[in-house]
């Protein structure tokens, strides 16, 4: 009976200690990262408990186990620890080396910008957990040397110790010197001056090389003010100026440059050009132009010319075209028009003749050799007629107007024109036909009386 009641005591005992312990929260079943590990490796029904995060990262858990199981209170995951901005360097930059952001085990590496050294020694700083490890660096400008100069370089700048970027000017003293080296150095990024300190020398030309030309009477030197004297090549001019010796060496370049002719019209009245295309004409060369019909060579009444290149650098002759016109005829026979329309090429003009000439045309033409016809007014003339049984008195090969031809009959023969006596008139001033056409002898009896009925 006693061994039965202990018996079924122990297995109550049993039972009772397998439902506490699945009552129980164990340690391995919090699975967090980043997070540390807790103290118990196991905690009872009821109990809670703080999960807090490792170094560097911030966040919360609380626990409470229930029933075997962990139930979150707070839950707020662990996240790398922020350690804001790492501060800007004063002449200076910096970039992320170690991470993306500003964040717990990010490291940021400082450099100076050009022309500064850093005077720090350390160049980095990393995120920690307390924040930023180190300080921000410093960087300095670059220092240069002190320049020192001879008394007759007068320095203009800061000497005594310079700075990256600062510039020092040299200059003489004496108008009648020259630096010997570069008038300006500069402080380097290297902390060392850009060019060695200059010197002051007496000021002295050397006789140059030059192209297509040489030096006259050369020296191996010339002083402040000397002139260089120098000729050109044939083909070649000096360039304008007297070279003479000074600080900066020679006034005038001595140079000697190719004597050409520019061709400037190219496509005014012009019809051909010979060479074509070329407009640049060395000393000597020659191009001939053809001027349009409308046009001729400028001066003068001509379709074509050459045109040749002296050796001044100019044209024997404007190498150009201009537009054909015709002006005044200024001929004294011409009465009208009293002011003659300057006109071009193939335009038309109505004119008179003085009384004593005829026109040759209707109109006149201007034409590439001036007005057309030529002459625009022509002598009126007659010639001597054949005389029935008479012959006239002195005769000549013609008679101009008005002029007087005289003639006899033969013995027993009468005149049908009283007087013995002709006048060489027009037939449109003397008859009044209109337009002149011709012109003949008539009686002196006959225009006396043709005259006599005109004016009653």
């Amino acid at each position: 009976m006693r061994v039965t009641v202990k018996l079924l005591g122990f297995g109550f005992w049993l039972l009772y200690f397998d439902f506490a312990c699945c009552q129980e929260c164990r340690r391995d079943d919090i699975k967090f990262t980043n997070t540390e590990s807790v103290a118990k490796a196991s905690y009872a029904d009821g109990e809670t408990m703080k999960v807090n995060c490792i170094t560097g990262f911030t966040g919360l858990y609380k626990l409470k186990c229930e029933k075997g199981e962990w139930k979150k209170s707070i839950q707020r995951p662990c996240a790398k620890r922020k350690c804001g901005h790492p501060g800007d360097l004063q002449h200076g930059d910096f970039k992320l080396v170690e991470g993306t952001e500003f964040v717990f085990g990010a490291t940021v590496a400082y450099s100076c910008q050009k022309g500064y050294e850093m005077t720090s020694r350390i160049n980095q700083r990393t995120c920690r957990a307390q924040g930023w490890d180190n300080a921000v660096p410093i960087c300095e400008v670059v220092k240069c040397p002190a320049v020192y100069t001879e008394k007759d370089i007068t320095a203009s700048g800061d000497t005594e110790e310079g700075s990256y970027g600062d510039i020092i000017h040299f200059e003489c003293a004496s108008p009648d010197k020259m630096l010997n080296g570069s008038s300006e150095i500069h402080c380097e990024e290297t902390g060392e001056w850009s060019d060695v300190i200059p010197k002051c020398i007496e000021i002295t030309c050397t006789a140059p090389v030059i192209s297509h030309g040489k030096v006259v009477e050369p020296r191996p030197k010339y002083l402040k003010n000397s002139i260089l004297k120098y000729k050109c090549d044939p083909g070649f001019k000096a360039k304008e100026g007297i070279p003479r010796c000074a600080k900066s060496g020679w006034t005038v370049s001595p140079e000697c440059d190719e004597i050409t002719c520019e061709l400037k019209s190219t496509s005014f009245g012009v019809q051909k050009i010979n060479p074509k295309g070329k407009t640049i004409f060395r000393a000597g060369e020659s191009v001939e132009i053809t001027c349009s019909e409308e046009y001729f060579i400028f001066g003068t009444k001509e379709a074509s010319r050459s045109f040749t290149c002296r050796y001044n650098g100019q044209w024997d002759n404007k190498p150009a075209c201009e537009e054909i016109t015709c002006e005044d005829p200024r001929d004294w026979r011409v009465s009208k028009p009293y002011y003659w329309q300057i006109k071009k090429f193939g335009e038309k003009q109505s004119y008179r003749c003085e009384s004593r000439y005829r026109e040759t045309a209707e109109v006149a033409t201007c034409t590439r050799d001036g007005w057309k016809p030529k002459p625009l007014c022509a002598d009126i003339t007659c010639t001597a007629p054949v005389i029935s049984n008479g012959n006239v008195v002195e005769p000549r090969p013609e008679y101009h107007k008005d002029a007087i031809l005289k003639y006899r009959c033969d013995s027993g023969s009468s005149s049908e024109l009283p007087g013995h006596v002709l006048n060489c008139v027009a037939k449109e001033a003397s008859l009044g036909h209109g337009d002149l056409e011709e012109s003949n002898f008539v009686s002196a009896h006959m225009l006396t009386r043709h005259s006599h009925s005109l004016m009653d």
